[in-house]
């Protein structure tokens, strides 16, 4: 089974959840039928996101499939920066806009919103500086 179909799930109330990740970043996506309320860790949009490219990224699953007034979101978001945060939440609204109309896949695939982006930091290696730099080394 694929952790696509394990993040997506339908709940009483006609919410549907997703789960979105990226770098260490975890969105939990509900959505239902509305009238364009989005709503991120209680705050509205463009109170929690404040730059136009984090609110591009969020917002792009709904540009492509020209469905933005057509559902309300919630969206818990935890971990990592604005862009980690942006690119889960994306990538949730990708997935549960999947679900709930298979004709939008190909539109969706297609701009990047139904790909996990697995790209995380590389943990810090003992007896190293870092993840690859290592100490200065002295011959002599």
């Amino acid at each position: 089974m694929t952790e696509e179909a394990d993040t997506i799930k339908t709940l009483a109330g006609g919410w549907t959840v997703a789960t979105g990740r990226r770098k260490s970043s975890v969105a939990r996506v509900r959505m239902r039928p509305g009238d364009g309320k989005f709503e991120v860790n209680g705050r509205p949009l463009k109170q929690f996101f404040t730059t136009m490219p984090t609110m591009q990224t969020v917002l792009g699953p709904f540009e492509a499939t020209k469905t933005s007034d057509k559902f309300d979101v919630s969206v818990t978001v935890s971990g990592g920066g604005p862009t980690g945060q942006a690119g889960a939440i994306a990538l949730g609204l990708g997935r549960i806009l999947k679900m709930l109309e298979s004709s939008l896949e190909p539109i969706l695939r297609e701009s990047g919103f139904l790909t996990r982006d697995s790209r995380m930091k590389e943990r810090k290696k003992y007896g190293q500086r870092g993840a690859r730099r290592r100490f200065q080394f002295s011959k002599r």
